[in-house]
């Protein structure tokens, strides 16, 4: 029994021991491709990738970091030539290799071939300060321009302090450029930065061990702080936008909280008392034995007022209340003038239209705008001048409608808005002035020099006429 028990217990471990391996080389295997093309796509940014914009927080800022690379660059080009000359430029000559094989064709070893490596390695002073004005909008291109440098600045023969391949001057550029560019890109571009800058270090500053390994180290340190400091940039820009989209969402929680707390008191007391109306209309004739046939008909108009009301507030309740699709119906146009008129004086109102037999067709917002104003204009004539004849005029033209509503003297209140009596507007001029402005169009309105109230509007029909930015209100959100 025990050595079965032993045996059964060390094929147990041998086999948790496989399945072990198992899961840690499916688990490498799932996460060296991901690891593969991202390592891919960095040195793929590197060789012949765009560097992005930066963001500047003013244009002050802007012109002040241009400024500076520019004196930048000047005082580096001034201290690279102090640097190099004079010993530099007497020291420079023509590597043996060199010389031996790509100009041995054109200058054998002499005065002609000194000569020319003086004014390559004045030109390499030059050269090397090249990524300086590029760190600001192309720190990737500068140091590509840098690298360059690195690699070829040694074939000059120029001689810089210390018999070093490089100035002084050139390295402080490269480790410029390569923060720049390291703080600006991903974790991937900057560690191949990092790795094919040493390839040419090492390869012209290998007579030098000491120097060769405390620049790699230092190097490193540099390439590690930037990551630091990248990881959080980038971090503390991934906090800001999410704060940002938190108080999107607050802020956007918080109206359509109100939205829904304003379609519930429309639904709980506007729409209740809307009910009652109509229903206390439509049963009149069953109530009220004896009604004249007139009477009977009022009350018939009056209940289908009230739920062609009802029906316009399910519609604002599905527009308002964000888990409910808006109800969507056919727009009013210019042409249901006539049908508004209409009904007005079935309501009492005397109302006198004048304009053009047939109204043509305009675009969909103009006919809503002119249709609200109309609409909005003979309920106000109703309530603070009742009894006072309304005149409606259209003059539709090529460009435009013209629109004029003037209401006479009736009862104490001539006002088109019980608000003009103390010198403000009510709600309904002001959502005539929103509509009339979205078209691009203009609305007067105020006391008539004889009594009364007029309201004028001018809708253009041209897009011509909206303003920039602006666009004519489509029907489904006019209303």
């Amino acid at each position: 029994m025990t050595t079965s028990g032993g045996t059964t217990w060390r094929a147990r471990a041998a086999y948790a021991g496989r399945m072990t391996l198992t899961s840690r080389a499916g688990w490498a295997a799932r996460h060296a491709r991901p690891a593969a093309r991202q390592a891919g796509r960095g040195l793929l940014q590197v060789l012949v990738g765009a560097d992005p914009p930066p963001v500047w927080r003013s244009p002050w800022q802007r012109r002040a970091v241009h400024v500076g690379l520019g004196a930048a660059t000047l005082v580096l080009c001034a201290a690279s030539l102090i640097i190099l000359s004079p010993a530099g430029i007497h020291g420079a000559r023509i590597p043996p290799a060199f010389a031996g094989g790509l100009l041995s064709w054109a200058f054998a070893p002499g005065p002609m071939s000194i000569a020319l490596a003086m004014v390559l390695a004045l030109l390499a002073a030059l050269a090397v300060v090249l990524p300086v004005p590029l760190a600001a909008r192309y720190p990737l291109m500068g140091w590509r321009i840098a690298w360059l440098g690195l690699l070829v600045v040694p074939l000059t023969g120029a001689s810089w302090l210390g018999s070093w391949p490089w100035g002084p001057v050139q390295i402080l550029v490269l480790l410029a450029v390569f923060c720049a560019a390291g703080v600006r890109h991903q974790r991937p571009v900057l560690w191949w930065m990092w790795a094919l800058t040493l390839i040419p270090w090492w390869l012209w500053s290998a007579p030098h061990r000491l120097g060769c390994v405390l620049g790699t180290v230092g190097f490193t340190a540099a390439a590690i702080a930037v990551d630091s400091m990248s990881t959080r940039r980038r971090a503390q820009q991934a906090l800001a936008d999410q704060t940002e989209l938190t108080e999107l969402e607050q802020a956007r929680r918080a109206v359509l909280e109100e939205r829904a707390k304003i379609a519930r008191e429309l639904h709980d007391v506007v729409a209740h008392h809307m009910s009652l109306i109509a229903v206390r209309a439509e049963t009149a004739p069953y109530r009220l034995a004896g009604l004249p046939a007139p009477v009977t008909a009022e009350f018939g108009a009056l209940s289908e007022a009230a739920r062609e009301a009802l029906t316009d507030m399910r519609r604002l309740l599905g527009v308002l209340r964000n888990d409910e699709p808006a109800a969507r119906g056919p727009q009013p146009r210019l042409a249901d003038l006539p049908v508004l008129i209409d009904a007005a004086r079935e309501a009492g109102v005397p109302v006198e239209l004048t304009g053009p037999p047939a109204l043509g067709e305009v675009p969909s917002g103009v006919g809503v705008c002119a249709y609200r104003i109309v609409q909005e204009s003979l309920s106000n004539a109703s309530r603070h001048a009742p009894g006072a004849s309304v005149t409606v005029s259209v003059d539709q033209g090529t460009s435009a409608v013209l629109l004029r509503v003037a209401n006479g003297p009736g009862g104490p209140g001539e006002s088109c808005e019980p608000g003009d009596r103390t010198g403000r507007d009510g709600h309904g001029l002001a959502g005539m002035r929103e509509r009339v402005a979205l078209l691009g169009g203009s609305l007067t309105a105020g006391p008539a020099p004889g009594g009364g109230f007029v309201v004028s509007a001018v809708l253009p029909t041209g897009q011509a006429a909206v303003p920039a930015g602006q666009a004519a209100v489509p029907a489904g959100q006019a209303a």
